[in-house]
């Protein structure tokens, strides 16, 4: 008896030497760390591409967590797996067209299989319309029109903004998008109309 707890107490003192070492609890170490942008280039104040040695810019030091390959895995059952946040996306872009913030949020949280492509054995309530960083989190800063990583194997991601669930703190009228041909976030009135891109998981 008195050895297993020993045992309990070294195995505590080394996961709380991990915590104070990494500067988080040891199950939280891993996570919530912010990934590269996708930028490899840099240029000069007028655009034009130049050596990076130097610069300081994004494209030089290129810090983050970097993608692992491949980023995505098509599920093949309507749904996408991003390798580096774990989270599932509906594979297509395009099922619900443009649509205010209310009618996006109910059109994600009654969607389930059978629909949109999907044959995954979702049901309702399963998807929601992601947070405005879980939008973000598909975007590559190195890319344009999509925004997404090369290679994406998403259907229909159109030129547009897509919706995120987050309010505005300083106006509650409107609600965060995030453009997919830039990957700029831009704040959109509720009662306007944007693109819906499901997701599920994260949590």
């Amino acid at each position: 008896m008195q050895k297993h707890m020993l045992m309990r107490e070294v195995m505590l003192m080394a996961a709380i030497v991990a915590w104070v070492g990494s500067g988080a609890p040891p199950a939280l170490a891993q996570q919530a760390r912010v990934p590269q942008t996708g930028q490899t280039t840099c240029r000069d104040a007028a655009g034009s591409p130049i050596n990076c040695a130097g610069t300081g810019q994004d494209g030089a030091i290129q810090a983050g967590v970097p993608s692992p390959s491949p980023r995505f895995s098509d599920q093949k059952d309507g749904t996408v797996k991003d390798n580096l946040t774990t989270l599932i996306w509906l594979k297509t872009a395009e099922c619900f067209g443009s649509q205010t913030w209310a009618n996006a949020l109910h059109a994600a949280n009654t969607l389930a299989s059978g629909a949109c492509g999907l044959t995954d054995g979702s049901v309702a309530g399963t998807w929601r319309v992601p947070n405005v960083r879980e939008v973000g989190s598909l975007i590559d800063f190195g890319t344009f029109n999509p925004a997404l990583p090369s290679g994406h194997p998403f259907s229909g991601v159109q030129p547009a903004v897509y919706w995120s669930s987050t309010t505005i703190a300083d106006d509650p009228g409107l609600a965060w998008g995030v453009s997919l041909v830039v990957g700029s976030p831009r704040p959109i009135g509720k009662a306007d109309t944007s693109r819906v891109w499901p997701v599920r998981g994260g949590d």
